[in-house]
């Protein structure tokens, strides 16, 4: 009985150094570094198995032993975080051990991919950047604007104005009707904020006039100093009824015929864009404009001035006096006989 004992001692003794050696063996396998010799992304597909993306590293080479994949699912199982793996592209860095690739794959942190849309932007200028990107999926099967908002939710809205621009962050596989779905969701609220906190007595119907005469403002000039006094300009011309005669509203009517000079010829073309011979707004903002664009439109400065003309610089003289004003085309505009 006391040899059947002692065997017994020895056989536990023996199996827990066995098992203290495979602890040892398995920490320093998953301590490991893999084999990333340079930054390369790594894809889980949605639904895929830990087994299956064990067996891509182990094709393309990149476990440091048989042992250390065999190794990382049983801990990623035994530890329960095979179940909280998140389908993405991961960026695998050269030195990450098998420990912190399985940290980064439950973690979620996937590699994102940028778009920037500018300020001033035209909606068609921006649904060819998200069509042209190559990590946003293609679901739209057209470019018709009224089927494009349809996709987004928004049926019978014109889509001129709708989307904020900004840069949007999003991982490989974001489809082109998500992104848009996000950027018309952010003008959104955008808008709602702004219209919220607006100055008193402004000429306009609705928000949508706002959004018109922001994306005005927003093409009229880049200084963030002036938007105010341009905004400022426009709604005292909406108050008294004068013509608000801006270029950029013509040269969105003209639409792909304009060649970028602007004529008399187009000063006098009717279309519904035209602001030197329509009263009042445009049907539809002329771009997207920007928040604070859109901030201006909803606080104009105060003052009297009516009239505004490029001084060639970026910059514009402002006057209040038709006579102020054509002075001042004059010295900026036509020096030299020249417009």
């Amino acid at each position: 009985m006391k040899k059947f004992f002692r065997i017994l001692v020895l056989l536990i003794l023996l199996a827990l150094v066995a098992a203290a050696g495979l602890l040892y063996d398995a920490h320093a396998q998953l301590s490991t570094p893999l084999r990333y010799e340079q930054p390369e992304n790594l894809q889980l597909a949605p639904g895929a198995r830990l087994r299956d993306t064990v067996l891509t590293l182990r094709d393309q080479d990149r476990l440091a032993s048989l042992r250390q994949g065999l190794y990382l699912e049983i801990y990623a199982r035994r530890s329960g975080k095979a179940a909280r793996i998140k389908a993405g592209e991961y960026r695998m860095e050269p030195g990450m051990s098998a420990y912190q690739a399985l940290d980064l794959w439950v973690s979620g942190k996937v590699v994102v991919y940028e778009l920037r849309v500018v300020e001033g932007t035209r909606f068609e200028v921006a649904l060819s950047q998200i069509i042209a990107h190559p990590q946003i999926r293609k679901t739209l099967k057209t470019t018709d604007a009224a089927e494009i908002m349809s996709a987004v939710g928004r049926a019978g809205q014109h889509p001129e104005g709708r989307f904020f621009p900004d840069t949007y962050l999003f991982p490989r596989d974001t489809t082109d009707v998500a992104l848009l779905k996000r950027a018309f969701d952010a003008m959104d609220k955008t808008l709602a904020a702004e219209w919220e906190a607006r100055a008193a007595d402004l000429p306009y119907r609705s928000v949508e006039d706002a959004l018109t005469m922001a994306s005005i403002v927003e093409k009229e000039t880049g200084l963030p100093a002036e938007r105010p006094e341009i905004a400022g300009v426009f709604v005292r011309r909406l108050r008294l009824g004068m013509r608000l005669q801006t270029d950029p509203t013509v040269i969105y009517g003209l639409g792909a015929i304009f060649d970028g000079n602007l004529r008399r010829r187009d000063l006098l073309a009717p279309n519904p864009y035209n602001t030197y011979l329509n009263t009042g707004l445009p049907p539809t903002p002329i771009c997207l404009p920007g928040r604070a664009a859109i901030k201006a439109a909803l606080h104009p400065a105060d003052g009297k001035t009516l009239y505004f003309v490029s001084r060639g610089d970026g910059s514009h003289q402002f006057s209040e006096t038709l006579d102020e004003h054509e002075a001042a085309v004059r010295r900026y505009q036509l020096r030299g006989g020249q417009r």
